[in-house]
């Protein structure tokens, strides 16, 4: 298929490592950026799950963890069935950067979807991670 695979985005943030780690793998921080509410268990093979005000829910299994560089994890693919078992997986990575850090979110796996799932999934998250990351920055900066 001639369809893009991956979502990637970079942001430099103002806030050292430590402090977007903890935004990303908490349920505290990803209950309160992400969605409004989360759960999570930081380790490879746990659950998390993100809920917001609206209904909605996401999802998710920890799939990867090396403190404080990568944070990874699978999850629903938007647009499709809540009980459809193809994910996407999104891959966090965090780079000291001065007194900041660079992170760059990858999120891959679309290539497995047809024409019309791909075009929603693919475009509904490209806008999602640029709005995403923009409340992550104005949590952190906030905190």
């Amino acid at each position: 298929m001639g369809f893009p695979d991956r979502i990637e985005r970079t942001v430099e943030i103002a806030h050292p490592p430590a402090k977007v780690w903890a935004a990303l793998t908490t349920a505290e921080g990803l209950g309160t950026w992400f969605g409004n509410q989360a759960t999570i268990d930081l380790r490879p093979g746990g659950d998390a799950e993100m809920k917001w005000d609206n209904g909605h829910k996401a999802n998710m299994r920890v799939e990867r963890v090396e403190e404080p560089e990568i944070f990874g994890f699978t999850w629903q693919i938007y647009g499709l069935p809540d009980d459809d078992p193809r994910r996407t997986y999104v891959e966090f990575t965090l780079e000291p950067v001065g007194a900041g850090t660079r992170l760059t979110v990858v999120e891959s796996g679309f290539s497995q979807l047809p024409d019309e799932a791909h075009r929603v999934a693919f475009e509904g998250n490209t806008k999602g991670w640029a709005a995403e990351l923009g409340e992550l920055i104005e949590y952190l900066d906030a905190a």
